[in-house]
């Protein structure tokens, strides 16, 4: 199959396919005589591994290492686990920032009039941690 068949079959689009080849993150597919690439079953398999792994928030960088683990068959599964625990700590960690920020925005919001005056709570905090920053 072609780039935009194996796109279709793998829901990475063709430029992805096409990234992933350049740095290395898949090997380059078999070529035709027409020197089109050409796709079988096992790229677009390793491409959905690699979708997945996308869908999940997982880098480039754990994708790589996620591959490696997922080709050695002789690999203990503890290295998988730590590696997706890792990643689940990260992802921990950016929703409770994320949490903090949404808590603070809800009392900005709440705290802003929102009417014709020109004060602005909203403003005045942006600004108050502008000039912290700049300290």
């Amino acid at each position: 199959m072609n780039i935009g068949d194996a796109a279709r079959a793998s829901g990475v689009s063709a430029k992805m396919i096409r990234h992933y080849e350049s740095i290395g993150l898949v090997p380059p597919p078999a070529r035709s005589e027409a020197d089109y690439r050409v796709y079988g079953e096992r790229e677009v398999h390793l491409l959905r591994f690699i979708r997945h792994s996308r869908d999940l928030g997982f880098s480039l960088e754990q994708i790589r290492a996620l591959l490696g683990l997922w080709q050695d068959r002789d690999r203990p599964s503890r290295e998988v686990r730590a590696l997706a625990q890792q990643h689940l700590d990260e992802l921990e960690a950016k929703l409770a920032e994320l949490q903090a920020m949404k808590s603070t925005l809800q009392q900005l919001v709440h705290s802003c009039h929102g009417d014709d005056r020109p004060d602005c709570p909203i403003l005045d905090t942006l600004e108050d941690g502008l000039e912290e920053g700049s300290r």
